[in-house]
């Protein structure tokens, strides 16, 4: 039998996603989105964090422009629509996800990393938005989470150039959060998922949902959701917990 486009692993309490196409370079056909999209639809209830990764040296080197086909425009925005409806369920569902990242980190993968949460880049990362030298234009939320993350200004100066930012500088402008060396990616991304998967799942939960939510709010307008979300996690069991588990010099047992 042949090896699943997505493959799907457990370690303890984490899930870690290895994309699966490595003649590809990991690139996105239909059939691996739709894997995604049904992993994080039903995660399982005891997974408290993922981890997301590629195979032999890529990460994903965005859409698999050999399987494009043709679409009227009505099709291409729906199609468009479906890629925003399966990031937001990465970046929306709740459950911290730490990208690992080497290789192709380009177009549609650099749209999926940065529906992660957590990314950390080995040296041969390379991070790029070609588009515009096809002929298109970004249609899987980078305008919007790229953009959030170089601003406009940068961001259309990356795309009509096609220029490539290695680790280190993409490190620096934001799109990894970390830069490690060669074969680190995976072990960090692992021993990162395991830690955040010890938080409270509450707070984990709303940190996921509020924040970026709250960049897109007037000042305060954000001001107050911030207020209803320390309400919320502030008198839960968990937080009870947390408190005295700090008193008492423990970690804490959240639920």
């Amino acid at each position: 039998m042949s090896e699943p486009i997505l493959k799907i692993e457990r370690d303890e309490d984490i899930a870690i996603l290895t994309m699966n196409r490595p003649d590809k370079r990991n690139a996105m056909c239909d059939a691996l989105l739709e894997a995604i999209d049904a992993f994080f639809s039903d995660v399982p209830n005891d997974v408290k964090a993922v981890v997301l990764t590629g195979t032999e040296g890529h990460f994903c080197s965005g859409l698999d422009l050999s399987e494009l086909v043709f679409r009227n425009a009505e099709n291409t925005m729906r199609h468009s629509r479906n890629w925003h409806k399966v990031m937001d369920k990465i970046q929306y569902g709740g459950i911290p996800v730490v990208s690992a990242m080497f290789g192709a980190v380009i177009g549609g993968g650099l749209e999926l990393a940065t529906a992660t949460h957590v990314r950390i880049a080995e040296p041969s990362t390379i991070f790029q938005l070609p588009e515009g030298r096809r002929g298109i234009f970004v249609g899987g939320g980078a305008s919007v989470r790229v953009g959030r993350i170089l601003g406009a200004d940068r961001m259309i100066e990356m795309m009509l150039s096609g220029r490539k930012y290695d680790a280190s500088r993409g490190e620096a402008l934001g799109l990894a959060h970390y830069a490690v060396g060669d074969g680190e990616a995976l072990p960090m991304a692992i021993d990162m998922a395991h830690k955040i998967a010890k938080n409270a799942p509450l707070s984990n939960y709303i940190m996921i949902q509020a924040l970026s939510r709250i960049e897109d709010m007037a000042k305060q307008d954000g001001l107050f959701t911030e207020s209803l979300c320390a309400a919320l996690t502030q008198t839960s069991p968990d937080a009870i917990e947390g408190l005295q588990a700090f008193l008492q010099k423990r970690d804490p047992k959240f639920s």
